[in-house]
């Protein structure tokens, strides 16, 4: 295919690509990037093809049930913004799971009920309140002043570092592989569904050969029948042939 030309099977390949990654609770740019690394094209140029095309098949409806595109699936989310209540809440709640030992990722998960886009827009949101409540609570007429550094650190100031980066790794281990078992549970549950689903189908297309056959059976049997009633027929007739006074009595 020459490059930079798209015809109709890359293009359902690209929107089937991104059904999969909006299922999956995934970024648009994992779509975009699996594609071009398949075609051998740049994400962006990718990303942009999508975007201009998704426009064109809003206009083709033809085109759209050709190529058997749902354009339900590719709806644009509108960016919802937080109200100043809604912020003042999130950062409430956030703060208060943080407390009770969650990390900041953990909390906006749970906050977000899995949804990964969401968890990365509560931790930012949270993040971006928090930095400009710093910077606003420091009034304007306090000079600051940096402390001295220590020129070493003391064997308990290493101790200490150690002990609270062991700690920090093994929470950190321990959150990644729940959010990785979380995942995989979702992935796996996806993919029971769907072999539920085909099997469903299978089923059906199995009952439809069963009659199927059965009318065939049918069909060959009546067939049969009437190969031997013709099969008779011709044999009574070159039995008159051969005899042809049999059955008559003469006077």
């Amino acid at each position: 295919m020459k490059k930079g030309c798209w015809n109709d099977e890359e293009v359902i390949d690209l929107f089937t690509v991104v059904e999969n990654v909006k299922e999956q609770n995934k970024p648009l740019k994992n779509a975009f990037m699996r594609h071009a690394e398949k075609y051998r094209r740049k994400p962006n140029s990718v990303r942009n093809y999508y975007y201009f095309e998704l426009e064109e098949l809003k206009k083709d409806i033809v085109k759209t049930k050709r190529l058997g595109i749902n354009l339900s699936l590719h709806e644009k989310v509108e960016f919802d913004y937080f109200s100043q209540e809604e912020e003042s809440k999130l950062v409430r709640e956030i703060d208060g799971l943080i407390a009770n030992g969650y990390s900041l990722r953990r909390a906006c998960l749970q906050l977000s009920g899995g949804d990964v886009n969401k968890m990365l827009r509560y931790q930012n949101k949270y993040r971006s309140f928090k930095a400009k409540f710093k910077k606003s609570d420091v009034p304007d007429n306090i000079i600051t002043f940096t402390k001295k550094k220590k020129e070493f650190l003391s064997e308990s100031d290493i101790n200490s570092l150690f002990l609270g980066l062991v700690r920090l790794v093994k929470r950190s281990a321990m959150e990644e592989v729940s959010f990785k078992t979380k995942l995989e549970k979702e992935n796996t549950n996806n993919a029971l569904r769907q072999a539920l689903v085909d099997l469903n189908k299978k089923d059906k297309e199995l009952e439809k050969l069963k009659d199927d056959f059965l009318k065939l059976k049918l069909e060959n049997s009546r067939l049969v029948q009437n190969m031997m009633k013709m099969q008779c027929e011709k044999a009574e007739k070159l039995t008159k042939l051969k005899n042809p006074d049999k059955g008559f009595v003469g006077v």
